[in-house]
C-alpha cells in the first residue's frame, strides 16, 4: 500500500507518522510519500519521520519529493493537508477582518473566505493529479476549510472524502470525563465543518444509552471552560456546541479579544520554528510534546482510520465525515457537505440518519451552507461581486458596509493568489 501526504513538510506531519507508526496493523502502509514545494522542511520532517518509524520497528520506506506528479504515482490514497501562502497568509486573514469589526479567524468568516479562495484553485489542481496518475486513488482533505475544499473535490467527481479532528477531540475528552474507553463513546454529531452540535453522547454504539445529560450535569464546568463559553449557555442548550460555535454566540466578545493581543498565526509561526529546529535533531526519534499545542490532536488516528475504511482494510465502520448530504438534511441541497456520522467503506462514505433539527440549528446551518455556495462559487469563477455577495451572506458579516470593506481587504491582501484579481 503506497500513501502520499500533500503538504508533507507541514510541522503536523510528525503526528501523522507517529499514528501511522502505532497503528501499523490498521494500515500496513509499504510506503509513503511527502510531497511538499518547501524541500528544506521537508528534510528535516522527513528525516524525523524516518526515525519515528525506525524506532517503532515499521518496515515502510519514507521518501521526499517537491514534485507533485511523482510523489502521487500509484497512490492508492493522498492526504491533503496544504496551506497555500503559509502562516503569513494566515496571519493576514486573522487580523485585517478586524479592521471591520469582524471575527478574524483562518476558517470562518472573511478570513475562512479568503483561504477558500486561495485554496480551492490548488487543491482541484492536484487532484486531476491524482486521477491522472490513479482513477481509483482516494483524497482524504483535512485541508481547511474542509467544507468548501471537499465540495469543490466531489463536484469535480474526485474519490474524497474530508476529515476533521473536531469530533474525534470531543470523543476522546468524553471518554476521559466519563472514565470509558474512547471506542465505546459514539457521538451524534451534526453540522457542517467548523459548525457542529453534539446532540447525543452514546455509549457503546449509534443506538447506545444517550449519556449527554449526565455528562453535563456532572461535568458542565469542564465543558464549559475547554468550549470557553458560560456553563449556562451550554445548561440551557442541553447539546455541546464545537468551540467554533463561539465565533458566533459571542461575536463581538471574540473580536475585542482578538484585538488585544497577537494573532493565533504568529503564535504558530514561533512555535513551528522551534519545532523545526527540534526536527532537525539527529537524535530526536518521538513527536516532541510542543507539537500538541500545534493543534491537530488525534489527527493521526482519525485519518488512520478514515484511509484503512476506506482502502478496505478494516477501520471503524461508522466515522464523523465531511460528504454528501443526499437528503440527510432535508433543508440542504442533496449536493451540500455536511460533517455527520457515516458509513465509511471502500465505496465511500454515506451518513447516517439524522433526527429533525431544533430550528436553532438548522437555521444556522442552512444560512452558512448559502454562504459556501456563494464561496465556492467564487472561489471557482472569481470575481469581485461573487466575493462581496459570499461576504454579505455570512452570518458573521451580514452587513452591506462591512462587506464592501471586507471585499476590498480580501483582494488587497490575495491578489498574489488569485488568478482574476
Amino acid at each position: 500500500m503506497k500513501l502520499a501526504v500533500v503538504g508533507g513538510g507541514s510541522t503536523y506531519t510528525p503526528e501523522l507518522i507517529d499514528g501511522f507508526a502505532r497503528l501499523r496493523d490498521t494500515l500496513p502502509i509499504e510506503e509513503l510519500v511527502l510531497v511538499d514545494p518547501a524541500a528544506d522542511r521537508l528534510d528535516l520532517v522527513g528525516g524525523l519521520a524516518r526515525r519515528i518509524f525506525a524506532k517503532q520497528d515499521h518496515a515502510g520506506r519514507i521518501t521526499t519529493t517537491t514534485d507533485i506528479d511523482a510523489g502521487v504515482a500509484d497512490a492508492d490514497a493522498v492526504l491533503l493537508q496544504l496551506r497555500v501562502g503559509g502562516q503569513a497568509a494566515r496571519n493576514k486573514d486573522e487580523t485585517w477582518p478586524l479592521e471591520c469589526g469582524c471575527v478574524g479567524q483562518e476558517t470562518t468568516g472573511a478570513g475562512g473566505l479568503a483561504k477558500a479562495l486561495r485554496t480551492v484553485p490548488v487543491v482541484l489542481d492536484i487532484a486531476e493529479r491524482v486521477r491522472r496518475a490513479n482513477p481509483d486513488a482516494w483524497i482524504i482533505d483535512f485541508t481547511n476549510p474542509v467544507g468548501i475544499v471537499t465540495r469543490a473535490l466531489l463536484q469535480a467527481g474526485h474519490k474524497a472524502v474530508g476529515l476533521c479532528n473536531v469530533a474525534i477531540g470531543f470523543q476522546r475528552k468524553f471518554a476521559r470525563l466519563l472514565d470509558v474507553n474512547p471506542s465505546e463513546v459514539h457521538l451524534d454529531h451534526v453540522g457542517l465543518n467548523h459548525l457542529t452540535w453534539e446532540l447525543g453522547v452514546r455509549l457503546g454504539g449509534p443506538d447506545g444509552e444517550n449519556v449527554l445529560p449526565k455528562l453535563l450535569a456532572e461535568h458542565g464546568d469542564a465543558v464549559a471552560d475547554d468550549l470557553r463559553m458560560p456553563r449556562q449557555v451550554i445548561d440551557r442548550l442541553g447539546v455541546v456546541p464545537s468551540y467554533y460555535l463561539r465565533y458566533f454566540y459571542s461575536h463581538d466578545e471574540v473580536v475585542r479579544e482578538l484585538g488585544t493581543k497577537p494573532s493565533r498565526a504568529a503564535e504558530v509561526a514561533a512555535m513551528e520554528k522551534e519545532l523545526l529546529a527540534m526536527y532537525g535533531d539527529p537524535t530526536l526519534d518521538e513527536k516532541p510534546e510542543l507539537l500538541a499545542k500545534r493543534g491537530g490532536a488525534f489527527y493521526s488516528e482519525a485519518a488512520v482510520d478514515l484511509a484503512a475504511s476506506l482502502l478496505g482494510n478494516g477501520g471503524s465502520p461508522v466515522q464523523v465525515v465531511n460528504t454528501y448530504n443526499n437528503g440527510t438534511l432535508p433543508f440542504l441541497p442533496d449536493d451540500a457537505v455536511i460533517e455527520v456520522q457515516a458509513r465509511v467503506g471502500h465505496d465511500g462514505a454515506t451518513p447516517l440518519a439524522v433526527p429533525a433539527l431544533d430550528p436553532l440549528y438548522a437555521g444556522l446551518i442552512a444560512n452558512v451552507t448559502a454562504y459556501e455556495d456563494l464561496a465556492l462559487e467564487a472561489a471557482l469563477r472569481g470575481g469581485r461581486d461573487r466575493v462581496f455577495k459570499a461576504l454579505l451572506a455570512h452570518p458573521l458579516i451580514g452587513q452591506y458596509e462591512y462587506a464592501e470593506g471586507l471585499t476590498d481587504r480580501l483582494i488587497a491582501h490575495n491578489r498574489e493568489h488569485l488568478a482574476w484579481a
